[in-house]
């Protein structure tokens, strides 16, 4: 597990490769977000981009997803995975929203947690990228890091990855971070090609390492 002093190094490191590093999900308010967020379960924010001009061209309030059939609107994100469930849910969260928050997008984590499938990832994103709220929402991407790092033991749940990082990490830099992990993982430190061998974290990565003892064992 890395030390105090070697996770400033990873967050320093972060920050150096992608100073920049911001929520890619393609959306102009909070209400936008959400449903964004809603669809990239399980999904990539590549194929979300491609469906939410038009989706959001078409429907811009939540009483737009409420009031046309839930057919048509399965069959304006039926591109995206498991279309069926989150058609149903934006429009569960819809109504939610107009009965019991006026319309508006809840600001805390917990009435968040309160809408159809938004749950504590969704909700630390919306509640961070919208609201500025300090939040370290844990993907597959930020998952994989901590853990293969060395920051987050392999065992952890989701939960534990998430609390680990908001104990080692200054609360003030946790949604940057956040942001920073996913373009790591996204970009560098990838599932399945990880770019080890020009990664400047290499000397502390317990996963690079193991690849690079077995590299050099196949060399022999």
């Amino acid at each position: 597990m890395l030390n105090k002093a070697q996770i400033r190094y990873c967050l320093d490191t972060f920050e150096e490769m992608f100073p920049e590093a911001e929520c890619e999900l393609t959306h102009k308010n909070s209400f936008e977000l959400l449903i964004a967020v809603v669809l990239s379960a399980q999904a990539t924010d590549a194929l979300v981009n491609k469906v939410t001009p038009g989706l959001f061209e078409k429907y811009k309030t939540p009483e737009d997803y409420v009031n046309v059939s839930l057919e048509e609107l399965e069959q304006d994100i039926r591109r995206i995975g498991l279309y069926r469930s989150k058609a149903k849910n934006i429009q569960k969260l819809s109504r939610t929203m107009l009965e019991k928050f006026n319309g508006q997008v809840p600001q805390t984590k917990a009435e968040l947690e309160s809408l159809a499938g938004v749950g504590r990832k969704t909700a630390n994103v919306v509640a961070s990228v919208a609201f500025k709220e300090p939040a370290i929402a844990v993907d597959t991407h930020v998952e994989r890091v901590s853990k293969r790092l060395g920051i987050c033991r392999y065992k952890d749940s989701v939960l534990e990855v998430e609390k680990t990082l908001m104990r080692k990490i200054p609360k003030e830099e946790w949604s940057d971070t956040h942001h920073r992990m996913i373009f790591f993982g996204r970009y560098h430190c990838k599932a399945k090609n990880p770019n080890c061998p020009e990664c400047p974290l290499l000397f502390l990565c317990r996963e690079g390492q193991k690849r690079k003892r077995k590299e050099e064992k196949l060399m022999q």
